[in-house]
């Protein structure tokens, strides 16, 4: 069966921030094996704290520029990249600036499941 999810469903606020995709939806509800976040940071050197998955984690970066610690990497991404983060793997990433980082992150997991390392 297919499903159709409206923004109110996933989004932070939509009513408050109608441009930015900001939220999340863990798709385990709707029979996929998948989660996803839409992430909007404005602020430069906002992002999540170090942390890990027992699962793969796909980031899309749909504009600005973020620094990703992966393991012991320190990688710099732009728009249009995409970076693949292998599971058990620590990792984080900070809004690099100019101007806010937006991601589209994919967990290959049908719920979300996070070790918060700091």
């Amino acid at each position: 069966m297919a499903h159709v999810i409206d923004r109110d469903k996933w989004a932070r606020a939509p009513d408050r921030w109608p441009q930015p995709w900001q939220g999340e939806l863990q798709c385990g509800a709707y029979g996929s094996k998948s989660c996803l976040i839409f992430n909007y940071l404005p602020e430069i050197g906002g992002g999540p704290r170090l942390h890990m998955h027992p699962y793969s984690e796909i980031f899309i970066i749909r504009a600005g520029n973020g620094l990703f610690t992966v393991g012991d990497r320190q990688i710099e991404a732009s728009a249009g990249q995409i970076l693949i983060v292998p599971p058990n793997t620590p990792h984080k990433f900070t809004n690099l600036g100019p101007g806010p980082l937006e991601t589209t992150d994919i967990h290959e997991n049908g719920s979300f499941i996070t070790e918060w390392l700091e």
